[in-house]
């Protein structure tokens, strides 16, 4: 409440000089820690989280002790645990506190998720990045933002405030600065303008390349490379990391070993196994790039029917895709089932009436192939009880977060997996 009536009547400069002079003494209070570690800032709309794990797991299987922070976990050398603040980039006492907590575990390398609203409210100000990764840029948050040339400008402050930083060095080993960039994305030109280092393109490297229901197998410079998680966004995200440890100084041999060991990131693209005779899948996919992308992944695993079960959500999140992630599901499931996802204070049944009435413009018809339900474990029950032996059910909008965001700043516990899991059990 405080904070929202002080976004109100103070000036927008007055509160972004706020932000940036409390992120310099949240970096002074933790002694700057950033400064004994080589710091990696992973930015983009989609597959950042998926990213930032990989390249920590590469890392950590050559022997470096790394730490993370990310919107599905956090991870200090050997302690690792979930995200459940609903936030993709932590404030500014909290990040420094964990990059403290890193340097003090012994990690040589922090890996930071680093969104364009930590950016754009200077939660970046104070860390000492060195290498900076850009996965792509599609709109989104483009109502927070004001648009989405402001979005753009805000994930570009990474890479501005990279070139201007001096090259730190550490136990006596200077740390050179790299951006590492999807060449794949149409914003890849506007990126590497700020010549924030040495450039590290990635998304076109990569030969001989073989995606199917087993994952994914390709080349590059001779080096064969096997890859366990499904889809190509999951393929690029892996070129990043591969990318950015190669800017780390790893060669190509030890990186394949690595890649060879990952494992799917939680709640993307995970599959819930409880010996029934069709498939159930949890993703996060909460806006229609990723949803694409997702449906792109499934394509590969094939299927008797697809029943997806999604939302939207609220908080002032980019009302306008709600209709469109309808028309989205409307267009690929034979059974699309509407429910309750992050309302915060807007009212969930009118979200749920968005994202329907999109799904009904694409032909879906109210009890048939179309429900609309606003408990959303009843909706996941709905959708097991419906499936037979083939089908794919698909749960979007949460992936692995351990809450849901209601009104009045409340987060109460949900689970998509161990909601999924009560169903199966239940039939």
């Amino acid at each position: 409440m405080v904070l929202s009536l002080i976004r109100r009547f103070v000036p927008k400069p007055v509160f972004g000089a706020y932000h940036f002079v409390l992120a310099l003494i949240a970096a002074a209070v933790y002694r700057h820690p950033s400064e004994k570690l080589i710091v990696v800032g992973v930015t983009g709309t989609n597959g950042k989280s998926s990213t930032v794990q990989f390249i920590g797991r590469i890392l950590e299987h050559t022997g470096r002790r790394v730490g993370w922070t990310t919107t599905v976990g956090f991870k200090i050398a050997e302690r690792e645990w979930v995200n459940d603040k609903k936030m993709t980039m932590l404030g500014r006492f909290q990040t420094q506190r964990f990059l403290r907590q890193m340097v003090d575990a012994g990690c040589a390398v922090a890996i930071i998720e680093t969104s364009s609203q930590g950016i754009a409210q200077s939660r970046h100000v104070g860390i000492h990045y060195d290498i900076a990764v850009f996965t792509n840029l599609t709109p989104e948050h483009i109502e927070a933002h004001g648009g989405f040339e402001a979005y753009k400008a805000a994930k570009g402050k990474l890479f501005a405030a990279l070139a201007r930083a001096k090259e730190k060095t550490i136990h006596g080993t200077p740390v050179k600065k790299a951006s590492v960039v999807n060449v794949l994305d149409e914003h890849a030109a506007y990126v590497l303008s700020f010549g924030a280092g040495q450039a590290y393109p990635f998304g076109k490297q990569a030969t001989d390349v073989v995606m199917n229901k087993n994952g994914t197998t390709f080349s590059i410079a001779d080096t064969a490379f096997h890859f366990k998680p499904i889809g190509r966004f999951n393929f690029e995200n892996v070129l990043a990391a591969i990318t950015t440890c190669q800017a780390l100084g790893l060669t190509l041999r030890d990186i394949a070993d690595g890649v060879s060991r990952l494992e799917p990131v939680p709640g993307r693209l995970e599959v819930i196994d409880e010996g029934q005779s069709f498939t159930v899948i949890v993703d996060y996919a909460p806006e229609p790039a990723a949803l694409n992308a997702t449906y792109e992944a499934l394509a590969l695993i094939g299927g008797r029917r697809l029943i997806h079960v999604l939302g939207s959500t609220g908080g002032g999140r980019d009302v306008a895709r709600r209709r469109v992630l309808g028309q989205m599901a409307a267009g690929h499931a034979a059974i699309v089932i509407v429910t309750n996802e992050d309302p915060y204070d807007d009212d969930p049944s009118a979200i749920i009436e968005d994202v329907a009435a999109g799904a009904r413009e694409h032909g879906k018809r109210d009890g048939i192939d179309l429900f609309a339900l606003l408990d959303r474990q009843e909706a996941v029950n709905k959708a097991m009880a419906i499936a037979q032996e083939g089908d794919i059910v698909l749960m979007t909008g949460k992936g692995s977060e351990p809450v849901m965001a209601v009104a009045h700043g409340r987060k109460i516990p949900w689970d998509d997996r161990a909601a999924a899991r009560k169903a199966l059990h239940h039939l």
